[in-house]
């Protein structure tokens, strides 16, 4: 679990970032999952946009994602979230979290 500090500093490092997945009127499926699952692992930090043709919403989209990802959410504001998951390999970790 993220403490508010570490969700702040995870944040002003996902604001500047560009969306790099959107969620359509096909909502989450199973290979989105496995391409979000690779993202994760590569960047630890990743933004989605949730276009307005989908069947859903920013929050239900983010709570579903961090169940199915084993994902931390960070961020959820209008149509984009931001979820973070460390990545498993030590040598493949690019964000240090502050200490809680």
């Amino acid at each position: 679990m993220l403490t508010s500090k570490q969700r702040a500093y995870l944040r002003g490092l996902g604001h500047v970032q560009p969306s790099i997945f959107q969620i359509g009127k096909g909502g989450i499926n199973e290979n989105m999952i496995k391409q979000l699952d690779d993202a994760l692992e590569a960047r630890e930090l990743i933004k989605i946009t949730v276009l307005e043709t989908a069947l859903m919403s920013a929050r239900s989209a983010c709570d579903e994602l961090c169940e199915a990802l084993g994902a931390q959410p960070v961020q959820c504001i209008g149509n984009k979230l931001v979820i973070y998951r460390q990545s498993s390999d030590a040598d493949r970790r690019k964000i240090e979290l502050p200490r809680p």
